[in-house]
C-alpha cells in the first residue's frame, strides 16, 4: 500500500528482511537520483537485527556473537525488530545540500509524532534521535533513533521509533555508542500498548516535514 501527500510517497512494506529493505532502498535510490521517481518512504518493521555504522566501536556490539550487519550509514550501533517502526527516506534534498538541517527535520517528525501519543520528547546537546528527558523514573531515554547516508544529495536509511518492541534486545550492545543512557519505547513511556499500527498512519501524516525547509 502507498500513499501520496505533499508529492512524497509512502510505502507500507510490512515486515521486510533488512537486506531486502537495503536493496529496494538501492533500487529506488537509483530512480530518484535518475529524475525517474519522487521522493519515497519506506515504512516496515524488520525481523530482528542489529546494524553497526561507520562509527561503531569493537566494544559497542554483542559480546555474546550475535550477527551485526555493518552498514554504510552514519552513527553506530543499534537494534530493529518487532514492535518497532522504521522509516527510510529516500529524498532529494535541495541545494546546497545541509544534512545536519535535514537531520533536525527528521527529529522534528519524531517529536511531534510523540507528542500525538501525549509523550513529552525532544532533542539532547550532541546527540542524535529523540529523547524522554531525565526524571524521576531515571536519566534520559531514547525513544527515537536516526542514522542517514546522503549519495548524489538523495537521502539513504533513515530513523525508528520504538513502540511496543521488546527493550531488552539493547541490553546486549551499547545503544548508539551511548552508556550513560537508557532505550525506551512509547508503550514503556505511555503505560499502555503503543503498536506500530496505531504509529504508522501518525507517521505518514507528518511525512511533509520531511521536505519541508525553513526560510
Amino acid at each position: 500500500m502507498s500513499v501520496t501527500t505533499s508529492g512524497l510517497t509512502a510505502v507500507r512494506a510490512g515486515l521486510l528482511d533488512y537486506q531486502a529493505a537495503w536493496d529496494e532502498q538501492r533500487r529506488l535510490h537509483e530512480a530518484v537520483v535518475a529524475g525517474e521517481r519522487g521522493d519515497t518512504v519506506l515504512l516496515l518493521e524488520h525481523p530482528s537485527v542489529y546494524t553497526a555504522g561507520k562509527r561503531t566501536e569493537p566494544w559497542d556490539r554483542p559480546m555474546d556473537g550475535t550477527p551485526v550487519i555493518d552498514v554504510d550509514r552514519g552513527g553506530k550501533i543499534t537494534w530493529h525488530g518487532p514492535g518497532q517502526l522504521v522509516g527510510y527516506p529516500i529524498v532529494k534534498l535541495p541545494d546546497p545540500v545541509d544534512v545536519v538541517a535535514y537531520v533536525r527535520r527528521t527529529e522534528e517528525l519524531l517529536i511531534d509524532v510523540c507528542a500525538e501519543f501525549g509523550l513529552a520528547a525532544g532533542r539532547v546537546e550532541g546527540r542524535s534521535g529523540v529523547w524522554v528527558p531525565e526524571d524521576d523514573r531515571g536519566p534520559a531515554r531514547k525513544v527515537a533513533a536516526i542514522g542517514i547516508r546522503v549519495a548524489r544529495g538523495v537521502t539513504l536509511h533513515g530513523f525508528s521509533i520504538n513502540c511496543d518492541c521488546d527493550l531488552g534486545h539493547f541490553d546486549r550492545i551499547v545503544p548508539c555508542g551511548i552508556r550513560d543512557a537508557g532505550v525506551t519505547s512509547l508503550t514503556a513511556e505511555l503505560g499502555r500498548t503503543i503498536t506500530v499500527a496505531d504509529v504508522l498512519p501518525v507517521v505518514e501524516r507528518h511525512l511533509p516535514t520531511l521536505v519541508t525547509v525553513q526560510d
